[in-house]
Order: structure tokens, then sequence, then C-alpha cells
């Protein structure tokens, strides 16, 4: 028993260590202040989704955060932003919250406010475009969508949270989780067919692509001190 729960403390520093080693003295040392986003993500989604579920809010919440594939794409554009905090009514709010104040506390203290924003926003833009995109193909092309996903709301904060979590996962080396979290989009789209669970894989996509961008860059910038340093005999310029 003792050397099962040894292999299994190995394997859970070797997936989420650095993930740990980094999160944990933060959280130990400011607290709720080292995740302000994270909280007010959470309290802005709750807000929204108490709003959009009175028969007074819910016409405001679409009007300012519901973003469809039929729309216009200035108005989808100008939605996309607040679109991250609206949930879908017919999901259980509270996971959600949860899964919001996990993953964006998270990626906060590890990527830091800016680019937790940025990823966020590129994912939920990337599933946004790819429905626009998937309707204009039709059903009958690879990756199309059928026309009656134009009026479908799109997915809300859960484009922003599984990008965040593959982006993450991929630089704090939790490979395991980043790969878990893309193998479970793709059964929910192969169990669902539902345009919620295109959006998902739209937005790995494009988190992705990024990550593969970031590490050739890395690559090169690693690569290029010791080049010039081989052609000019000299060692590199050291501030």
């Amino acid at each position: 028993m003792r050397v099962r729960d040894g292999v299994v403390l190995r394997l859970a520093r070797a997936e989420w260590g650095q993930l740990y080693d980094t999160v944990r003295p933060a959280l130990l040392r400011e607290r709720r202040r080292a995740i302000p986003l994270a909280l007010t993500a959470v309290g802005l989604t709750a807000l929204l989704h108490f709003v959009h579920g009175q028969p007074w809010g819910y016409g405001f919440v679409q009007g300012i955060g519901a973003v469809r594939a039929e729309d216009p794409l200035w108005l989808a554009l100008l939605r996309t932003p607040l679109s991250l905090f609206v949930p879908a009514l017919d999901l259980p709010v509270w996971g959600g919250l949860l899964q919001i104040l996990v993953v964006f506390g998270i990626s906060e203290i590890c990527l830091g406010r800016r680019r937790t924003l940025a990823v966020a926003y590129l994912a939920t833009l990337a599933g946004t475009l790819y429905a626009r995109v998937g309707v204009a193909l039709g059903p009958d092309v690879l990756f199309g969508l059928p026309a009656s996903d134009g009026r479908v709301v799109d997915t809300g904060p859960s484009a922003a949270v599984v990008g965040l979590a593959v982006f993450v996962g991929r630089r704090y080396r939790a490979y395991v989780t980043a790969a878990a979290v893309v193998v479970a989009m793709v059964v929910e789209v192969l169990l669902k067919q539902n345009l919620a669970g295109k959006e998902h894989l739209a937005a790995i996509a494009a988190v992705l692509v990024v990550c593969a961008a970031s590490e050739w860059r890395q690559r090169r910038s690693a690569v290029r001190p010791d080049s010039t340093a081989g052609v000019s005999g000299a060692p590199p310029i050291q501030s």
C-alpha cells in the first residue's frame, strides 16, 4: 500500500509539481489578493446569471452579452468580451462558477492578469469566429455547421476555461491534464454533436497554435546567442 501511495505521489508531483510550487506560496502569502481577477469573474458571472434568469433581465443580458453566428460581425465582436461571463441558463451555475474560480485563479497566479485575460478572450473569440465560418460553409463541408447553429448562443465562459486549462497545462508541464481536457472535449462533440463542444475544440486549437508559436520563439531565442558566439568566436555579451 505504501509503495502504491508513493507511486501516486510521484506521478502527482511530476504532473502538478510546478503548478503547486507556483500557486501555493502566492495563496498563502496574499490569499484573496492573489486572485482578484478570478474573484471578479466569479462575481460578474453570478450576477449576470441572476439577472439573466429574471423576466426583466433576460433581454438586457441577451442584448449586451449573447453572441450568435447570425449576428452582424461588429455586434458579435462588441458583445464578445462580456460574453465570457454569460453562463448558459440550462447548465448548473455553481459548477461553472467553481470552474471559473479554479481555472482563472490558477491562471492569474501563473500567467498574470493581462495574459490570463488575453488567453481567455482568444479562446472565446476563436469559438465565436469558428461558428460564423462553420455556418457560412454549411453542413456538407468538413467542419461546417447547419444554419440552425447560427441562432445558438455561444458558449459563454466555458471556452475561456477550457482554453486557459490547456494553455496553463502546456506551460507548466501538466501534459496529462491538458490532454485530458482535449479528450473530454472531443468526447463531448462525438456524443452530443452540439455547437458548444465544437467551439471548445476551436478554442483549444487556437490556444495550441499560440503555445506552439511561443515554444518556437523560445527555442529560437535560446539558440541564437550560441550561434552568434560560434561565428564570432567571442562569448555573448552579458548585461
